[in-house]
Order: structure tokens, then C-alpha cells, then sequence
């Protein structure tokens, strides 16, 4: 379709919220898997898997899907669909996944769904995801949505018999690589996510629910410890300063403060350590519940006085009051000797941030590393006036 011509835009600040984004909506890998599991359910009773199925979704929606790679084995009792997830314009590691479900007639079986994961789909090993260790990665309002509509097609054949629906994912193993299911315990596969069927472009659902399963699982296994990080490198170097706790302590909050910190709370960890670069340290002291880029810049204040506190020249603070990034002020500092004592002033404020915000019977640390992931400082709670 054309589009008339744009006119050169604006410099947008990183953190302006009119910066464009893609909002096309997609679909949950519970959806796919659903729609699929219908469709193969519906080819039994016709002889024929449709090209289409309309799939009723958990938030009360109903969605058509195209449906590939359908086939019947009347003989055996077995049918096969495909569904390819969209992810609409969220970006998404199960993007473009071929979500399949073949489904079995269990002979004098009268009602049963049995569902079960095939290659692709993760095995839980951990305990608190809420899922049967040695069981599929298939998380319960997607198990009740799979199970729904087929029982919705099914009609009178479980009537006298059950039947078997298992979801699989070819090249899912691959996919999990780029998530977080390993840390969590999920081995081999991705997991079967959704709470409504729908991906909204950008959200903030599913990584904000691996941050909260992440402390669960921690917790469960007797974890007395808790290490939020903001990413990869503040992950493995918080490893490297922490070596004595197990793995599973490393929880990569990303943006989410708020959902990491309530969970520490609710799960009575005694032990919460911070990892971060100077952007999302001083987001934090800003008391962001989400430090995304898209909800707030950075508060160039902050950084500006926190250099005034340690002794940098005037000139060089309003520098850093009018720059774009923490970055600029973080190794203008490193270029004067001063950056052990400006991340500590950081830390400082953003301990008494999270301190204010997150009350709670619980020990508090930050530790603090430059954009190689080299050590600054360490600043624990009692360091505080």
C-alpha cells in the first residue's frame, strides 16, 4: 500500500513518549496451540482438517486462524494441525513458531482430555512455576484453553470415548535458547504462555511474569538470597561478585523493579541485591516502578548534583545537566577520578528510594559496574546515614 512521503522528523529524545511504535497485536503460543488442537480435534469427526478455525481465546474473544499441514489418519484415529504464531509487531523469540497439535482417539476412555508435550515444549524440573515437575512447560489458563476447545468440537465422541492432545513445537528447543526457561528450570523446549490469547506490540506481560516466576522458583528451592539484575552483562558480573549463590538466585528483573520488588517481599527473602550501569541506577533513584526507556528519561538532576557532591567542576555539571545519556556524565566523571565516588552517591540515593518505596524485613545492597561489566562499588544499606 503506498504511503505518502514523511517529512524528516524531529530529534526525538529516547525517552519521548510520541516516538512511533508498531501496534499491530498478535497471538499467545496458548492461542496457536489452542486454535490447533481444535482444528486437528475438528478433522477427526469430519475426515478433514479445516483451513480455518475459529478459536475462542481466554479473554472471551473468538479468532479465525488459518490452519496448515493438516491431515487425518482415520484409520489410526489421528489428526494433525498447524498453526503459525503471529506475534504481531511485539518482538517475540516464538515468532513465526509452528505450533502443532496432534490429536488421538483413547478408545473407551468416555471424557478424557489428556494433554501432553511433545518435542519442542519444555519439561519442567523446578518446583514453583505452579506446574508438575517432569511435566510439560504448559501453563495452566493455556492447559484450561487447549482443553476448552477441544471439548468444544468434540461433541459426542467423548461421549464413549477420551482423547489425547499433544502440543509440540519443531525447532522450540532452539527458540528456548533466547529465553530465560533454562534458569527456571524449563529443559528442552519453550513454555505455553498466555493469560488473554492476545500479544500486545512491546508488552510487558510475559517479562514481567518471568521476573515473578523467577522469584518463586528461588524461593522454593530455599534461596535465601535474590540478585536483580537489568540484563546480561550486570547479570554475569553481580555472578562474578556473588559467587557463592546457587544460579538460580540471578533474576534478570530487566525494567521491572516494582514486580521484582514485591516479590522478594511477599516471599520473604531476607537477602535483595541490585546489579546495574548508571542509567537504570539513576531511573532507580528516581523511584520508576518500570526504568524503560519509553516510560521516563533519565533525571539529568540527579546526575548532575550527585557530580556536584563528589567535587566536579561547575562546568562539567551543567555539562551533564544538559547532556542526553547518564553515560556522558558516568565517564566524564571515570576521566577525573571520580567515578568510585559518583556511582556510590548513586547507589546511595537509589538504596533510599527502593528503601522508601518497598518497605520490608529485608537486607539491601547494591552493586555497581562500568559498561564493560568492571566492578565500581559495592554500597549495602547500613553504609547509609
Amino acid at each position: 500500500m503506498a504511503t505518502e512521503p514523511l517529512e524528516k522528523p524531529a530529534k526525538v529524545r529516547k525517552g519521548d513518549a510520541k516516538r512511533e511504535r508498531g501496534n499491530r497485536t498478535g497471538f499467545t503460543t496458548g492461542a496457536c496451540s489452542a486454535a490447533a488442537a481444535r482444528a486437528a480435534t475438528l478433522g477427526l469427526l469430519q475426515s478433514e482438517v479445516p483451513e480455518t478455525i475459529v478459536c475462542h481465546l481466554p479473554n472471551g474473544q473468538d479468532v479465525a486462524f488459518a490452519v496448515i499441514d493438516g491431515s487425518v489418519e482415520e484409520s489410526a484415529g489421528h489428526a494433525h494441525a498447524v498453526i503459525v504464531k503471529d506475534a504481531g509487531d511485539d518482538p517475540d523469540a516464538t515468532h513465526g513458531a509452528h505450533m502443532t497439535a496432534d490429536v488421538r482417539i483413547l478408545k473407551h476412555r468416555a471424557g478424557e482430555v489428556v494433554l501432553k508435550g511433545g518435542f519442542g515444549v519444555g519439561v519442567v524440573t523446578k518446583d514453583g512455576l505452579g506446574l508438575e515437575v517432569g511435566g510439560p512447560a504448559i501453563n495452566p489458563v493455556p492447559r484450561r484453553n487447549i482443553v476448552d476447545n477441544v471439548r468444544a468440537v468434540a461433541g459426542e465422541l467423548l461421549d464413549h470415548d477420551g482423547l489425547e492432545v499433544t502440543i509440540s513445537v519443531p525447532g522450540g528447543d532452539e527458540m528456548a535458547k533466547k529465553t530465560l526457561n533454562a534458569r527456571l528450570g524449563i529443559l528442552g523446549g519453550i513454555s505455553i504462555l498466555g493469560t488473554t490469547g492476545i500479544v500486545r506490540p512491546y508488552s510487558t506481560a510475559a517479562f514481567r511474569a518471568s521476573v515473578v516466576q523467577a522469584v518463586d522458583v528461588a524461593a522454593r528451592q530455599g534461596q535465601t538470597s535474590v540478585v536483580f539484575t537489568t540484563g546480561g552483562r550486570t547479570e554475569k558480573f553481580a555472578m562474578r561478585q556473588l559467587p557463592e549463590l546457587d544460579e538460580s538466585c540471578f533474576v534478570q528483573m530487566g525494567d521491572f523493579v516494582k514486580a521484582a520488588f514485591t516479590s522478594a517481599i511477599k516471599r520473604q527473602l531476607p537477602n535483595v541485591y541490585i546489579g546495574a550501569m548508571v542509567g537504570k541506577l539513576t531511573k532507580m533513584c528516581q523511584g520508576l516502578a518500570v526504568t524503560h526507556a519509553w516510560k521516563a528519561e533519565v533525571d539529568r538532576d540527579i546526575l548532575a548534583d550527585s557530580a556536584r557532591e563528589v567535587g566536579a567542576p561547575d562546568d562539567l555539571i551543567e555539562e551533564i545537566r544538559a547532556a542526553e545519556t547518564a553515560r556522558f556524565a558516568a565517564e566524564r566523571l571515570a576521566a577525573l577520578g571520580l567515578a568510585v565516588d559518583f556511582h556510590r552517591q548513586l547507589a546511595k540515593k537509589a538504596i533510599r528510594s527502593l528503601r522508601g518505596q518497598y518497605p520490608g524485613n529485608y537486607h539491601l545492597a547494591v552493586l555497581v559496574c562500568d559498561f564493560e561489566g568492571r566492578f565500581i562499588c559495592r554500597v549495602d544499606e547500613e553504609e547509609i546515614a
